[in-house]
């Protein structure tokens, strides 16, 4: 089973540039780009095997993972509109 990294980079290529553009430019972008990339590599390590924990700490992981992209992607939406 191949375990998929969820980096945004790769989850929304169409907003490459505009991410960089908002880590730059946006503090409150950049905090909850760098809170996400910290989520994502935890449950990817926790997915991998390389560090265990409970299956309830995963989903509650990824729960947090999923609702900083619904942030970052709002963000992102608002931007492209601006």
């Amino acid at each position: 089973m191949t375990i998929e990294k969820h980096d945004l980079i790769h989850e929304l290529p169409e907003y490459r540039d505009k991410i960089h553009e908002l880590k730059i430019s946006n503090n409150h972008f950049a905090r909850l780009f760098k809170d996400y990339h910290e989520v994502d590599h935890a449950v990817h390590r926790f997915e991998s095997g390389a560090e265990n924990c409970s299956d309830e700490h995963l989903e509650s992981q990824k729960k947090v993972r999923l609702h900083l992209k619904d942030q970052l992607v709002a963000i992102l939406k608002e931007a492209k509109n601006a």
